[in-house]
Parts: C-alpha cells; structure tokens; sequence
C-alpha cells in the first residue's frame, strides 16, 4: 500500500509541476501516448548481445512500497554516478566498438569515429542506463536454487547492457545526422564525421549505426521493447523535421517547442529506461516511473548560451545562428513581443542575431528557462523516490546516483 502512496505522490507532484507559466499539455500528451502497458515474456537464445531472457514471470515482485526518502534525500557522502559502473562501461564500450565493424573500410572508419578511446563522450545514456538497471532489479523470492537465481540476474544484466549498447548507437547515429543538417564542424572537441569525411559518409556512417542497433534490438526477441526503440527512431527523425518546417507561429510557440523536444531529445532515454525497467519484469506504475525519470532528465538549451566553444565541444551558440530558437528565447519573447518580429525573420541575418542576443541579455529568458529545467529534475528526482523500497545498498546507491544526475545536468558545463 506504502508504494500505491508512493506513486499517489509522485502523480501530485507532476501535477504541481504541470502548472508552468505557459501551456504545455500537448507535451505530456505526446509523452504519455507512448506509453505501453503489458509485459512480453518468452524465453530466447539470441546473438549480438549474447544469449539473453526476459524474465516477465518470474522477476515481477507484486505489491511494492515506497522507497525511504532518507535514502536519497538526506546528506550523505558524495557519490560519482559514473564511477559506479565504470568497469561495466568499459565492456559496453569494447562491445560497442566490435558491433559497429563494417566490411568496407571507409564505411568502418566511419560507423567508429565516435566509439574510438578519447572520443566517446562522457557515456552518458549507457550510464544512466546501467544505474537504473541496478536500482530496478530488487532481489526477488522465487523457490529456485541460489545458481538458477545467479544465472537469470547474469542474463538479465546481459539484456539490459545490450540496451545501453543500443541506446548509444541510436544517439550518435542522430549526431552524425544532425551534424550534416547543421553544417557542423566539431563534435566532442574534435572535428565533426562530416567536415572530416564528407556530408555523404557521415550520413552512410549514421544509416549503418542505426542497422546495427535494429539487429541488436530485434535479437532481444522482446516486442514491446522492439516497438519502443522502434518509435525512438521515427521520434528522432519527426523531430527533426519540426525543427526544418516550422511556420512563423510555430516557431513562436512553447507548445511546439517542448514536443519537438520530446521527439529530438527525451524520447530515446526515456524508453529506454522503460525498457530497461520492462526487461526486468517491473509492474506496469514501476515502468513508467522509470520512463518519467529518462523524460524530465535532460533539458539543457541554456548551454547553448551560457557554455563557450571549447567546452561544449560544438559551436557556441550554435542553435540561434541556426535560426533555431529554445526556451530562454521563448521567454525572452514574452517579455518583449518585439523580439517575435525578429524571430520570425529567420534569424539568417547575422545583425538579427545579436539583436535577439541582445534582448536575450536584458530578459529573464535564461533564468526562467533555469528555472524550467529545475521543474523537470524535481519531476525525475521524485519518480527515482517513488520505487519500491529496497533495502539492497547497491540499489540504494544507483537511485541516489540518478538524483544525483538530475542536479548534474543542471550545472554541467560541458
């Protein structure tokens, strides 16, 4: 009953965030339509991601209760959330590198550009992705010998790596996509795929990604997880487009803006994280906690402002030199109507920038976007409190490890 509350507290707390200072209900429309609520069990031998299960049955843990707050939201010793899976982010990432070989040399070259030492970013996605299969996967009661009881937690984790493995590719495959759209020239401090080898191969090199993840996603032999990632990807692409064919009016309007930013940025780690809760047999409510979690998880356009160059790894700035504009120029916009004209201009002309800059600057538009993505990480800090209690010290440490995140993404600088 304790965890019924727990998921009553949670649904209150959104609620309380949902009444922003703008309208933004199609954007929990367009979040909670993707959700799906049954669970596949089978039992599959498969490859690429080595032979894996999907224990609906015997890892669903019944009635939960809620997590003790204490555990997440008392002082406590410092944590790295990275350094917590280190050495499993290590095999993700050797296991990357083999899986995006390519018969073709260029085409290799190519595919792993962004999975080579030094230049795979922070990993981030696979770490997020790791610690929630670590704070999901409660030790169950089940009359088994202890050994059945290893193996299945050994497979389990088998499948729940194969979809950090997967995530990761769909992500950089969207990068090298994007950075062709964006005529990009850097990428992670390094030269961009495109301004390296061509526009051509960039775009080849993220088609390839892409197949690759669909082989290891269709080798989990999970339906509803194949259909998640499956809608990811005409997420990304959707999003995309909105942000290529926007009308005037539309690029003026939060609404539009927070769904494009669904389809471009959210949808991918959020069912992901669903995916990995649904793979470990997690009730339906525990699923979509998780996936709320990955949701209001990463809400970052004010870098684009406030971050430099070198830091962020891609041009300062870089969505309005691009005409794109984001929230902090959204707000600014209300504060000065004046400013639509010059959004709706465009923003090609270089004067039109550092004027939309300059109102930008005597606007409360970065603060307020700050302050939007501080309602987000509450929202994804809540969710994280409203698991099921466990008394388990690692699943203890991955859930403060993800709040953790939250206030990480709030002030990174890179």
């Amino acid at each position: 009953m304790m965890f019924c509350r727990g998921i009553s507290q949670f649904l209150r707390t959104v609620s309380n965030h949902r009444r922003w200072r703008f309208n933004s209900q199609a954007y929990y429309q367009i979040v909670n339509s993707t959700a799906s609520l049954s669970i596949s069990n089978r039992t599959s031998k498969v490859l690429g991601c080595r032979e894996n299960y999907s224990w609906g049955l015997c890892f669903h843990y019944g009635v939960g209760r809620q997590i003790d707050h204490s555990a997440t939201s008392t002082v406590e010793d410092p944590l790295d959330p990275f350094s917590l899976v280190a050495d499993e982010l290590s095999l993700v990432a050797a296991r990357l590198r083999s899986m995006v070989v390519a018969e073709v040399p260029k085409l290799a070259s190519a595919a792993e550009y962004f999975f080579k030492l030094g230049v795979e970013g922070k990993r981030f996605r696979p770490t997020v992705l790791l610690l929630m299969a670590t704070a999901l996967n409660i030790p169950v009661h089940i009359s088994s010998t202890d050994r059945v009881v290893d193996d299945l937690a050994v497979e389990l984790r088998a499948r729940q790596q194969c979809i950090a493995e997967i995530t990761e590719m769909i992500h950089v495959a969207s990068l090298l996509h994007d950075d062709v759209l964006d005529d990009a020239e850097t990428r992670r401090g390094v030269g961009s795929l495109n301004f390296v080898m061509g526009n051509k191969l960039a775009v080849l090199a993220g088609d390839f990604l892409l197949s690759r993840a669909c082989v290891a996603l269709a080798s989990l032999k999970n339906t509803e997880v194949v259909s998640l990632l499956a809608k990811v990807v005409e997420h990304l692409v959707t999003g995309e487009t909105m942000q290529m064919a926007t009308t005037s009016e539309q690029r003026c309007s939060m609404e539009y803006y927070m769904q494009k930013t669904y389809y471009k940025t959210a949808s991918l780690i959020s069912n992901s994280c669903k995916a990995i809760a649904l793979l470990a047999g997690q009730t339906a409510e525990v699923s979509m906690l998780a996936y709320e979690y990955g949701k209001n998880l990463l809400i970052d356009d004010v870098l684009d402002f406030t971050g430099t160059s070198a830091l962020l790894g891609k041009g300062s700035l870089s969505d309005i030199r691009h005409g794109i504009v984001t929230a902090p120029i959204l707000f600014a916009m209300e504060e000065f109507p004046q400013l639509r004209e010059v959004v709706e201009r465009g923003l090609s002309n270089p004067a039109d920038v550092d004027l939309a800059l300059e109102y930008l600057g005597r606007s409360r538009g970065i603060q307020r976007a700050r302050e939007l993505a501080t309602e987000h990480a509450n929202i994804a800090s809540e969710a994280i409190n409203s698991f099921p209690e466990s008394d388990n010290e690692d699943v203890r440490k991955s859930r403060r490890a993800l709040v953790d995140l939250t206030h990480r993404v709030l002030t990174r600088t890179k």
